[in-house]
């Protein structure tokens, strides 16, 4: 397709055949290219002033886990103590008052260290003065601001990551959904929440919290219900269709603040948790249901440094760079039986 090379009062410029095909090469190129600023446009064209920016998948990982911001800056580990009560049953401590100088049976405390270890992260963004020229005829785009914008997203998208799955290349490294700990109940959950019959329905709800008291030997309460996103989708239908009083999520969470004597108790969806979406990221290849306790002594992820950028410097006044930085940790299940996976495969 030839291209018609138009002068700046957009009357048509006659090229020779040489001039012509440069001209046809170059604007084949433009066309056939995905990124730039740099595209044909004529007289009757006008430039949107906003921007449509790419989003992502994208979630709070502070409102299914505690995350510690702040603490423990710049270590390159943090270590946490577990302390445990050791001593002989409490029949034990019963006197005899008629023996003579009976021994007094003793209680003890012990501890033990728990270390996690802290990764440092930094990425830079680079831009010159024809960056910004270039840009700038644009009219709309603000380059310095669109590379900040797309490192602060890789540092929230890798956290968000690291916070349910953890890094593949460190096993010292775990997230929400890979905790090496916890136990996995793969009999009560056999198929979507949202599919169960009026009877499985009934009978898991029966059941799930009593599972959880016992793995954890009936030391705490769950207070949060993590479900597969397209599970969770699927639960407005009726408990029962012949009496479509409520949904099968308002029951649900009706038992489990009923149960748990907790009316904060939440139950969130999670696309992370489906097995279409983590069997190609970490091989869990399974959905996945997390019951938990949302405290931080029992489960957390620290972030020593926040996302942190630097001011931009330069050694000639014609290239600029910045850089950012953080530092972050896997989630850790200080606690393991206080969770418990609930897991079944397609």
């Amino acid at each position: 397709m030839r291209h018609q090379v138009l002068n700046s009062k957009g009357d048509p410029i006659l090229l020779n055949e040489a001039e012509q095909h440069n001209s046809d090469y170059v604007a084949q190129q433009i066309r056939n290219s995905n990124f730039g600023i740099e595209v044909d446009v004529t007289t009757l064209t006008t430039i949107i002033k906003s921007i449509t920016e790419q989003k992502f998948f994208q979630v709070a990982p502070a409102k299914y886990m505690p995350v510690v911001v702040g603490e423990g800056a710049w270590s390159v580990e943090l270590l946490k103590y577990r302390e445990f009560s050791t001593g002989d049953d409490f029949e034990t401590g019963i006197m005899n008052t008629a023996a003579d100088n009976s021994r007094l049976s003793e209680v003890d405390a012990a501890v033990d260290p728990i270390k996690v270890p802290v990764i440092n992260w930094a990425k830079a963004i680079t831009w010159s003065i024809f960056d910004l020229k270039h840009a700038s005829q644009a009219g709309n785009w603000d380059l310095v601001s669109s590379k900040e914008r797309s490192r602060k997203k890789n540092w929230d998208l890798g956290i968000q990551k690291i916070a349910f799955f953890g890094m593949n290349a460190r096993a010292d490294v775990n997230g929400l959904l890979t905790q090496t700990d916890v136990t996995s109940n793969t009999t009560l959950i056999t198929k979507t929440i949202s599919s169960m019959t009026d009877t499985e329905f009934e009978t898991f709800v029966a059941g799930v919290v009593g599972a959880y008291r016992t793995n954890c030997a009936f030391t705490a309460m769950p207070s949060r219900f993590i479900i597969p996103e397209l599970d969770y989708n699927g639960l407005a239908v009726s408990v029962d269709e012949n009496f479509g009083l409520k949904s099968k999520l308002q029951r649900l969470l009706e038992a489990f603040r009923l149960i748990t004597q907790n009316d904060k108790f939440e139950i969130l969806p999670l696309a992370y948790a489906d097995q279409a979406n983590n069997a190609d990221i970490t091989g869990l290849n399974k959905n996945r249901y997390v019951l938990m306790n949302h405290d931080e002594d029992s489960v957390r992820m620290d972030i020593p440094v926040d996302y942190t950028s630097t001011l931009q410097n330069t050694l000639n006044g014609v290239q600029f760079q910045n850089g950012a930085y953080g530092q972050f940790t896997g989630v850790k299940a200080y606690r393991p039986k206080e969770m418990l996976y609930f897991d079944w495969a397609a």
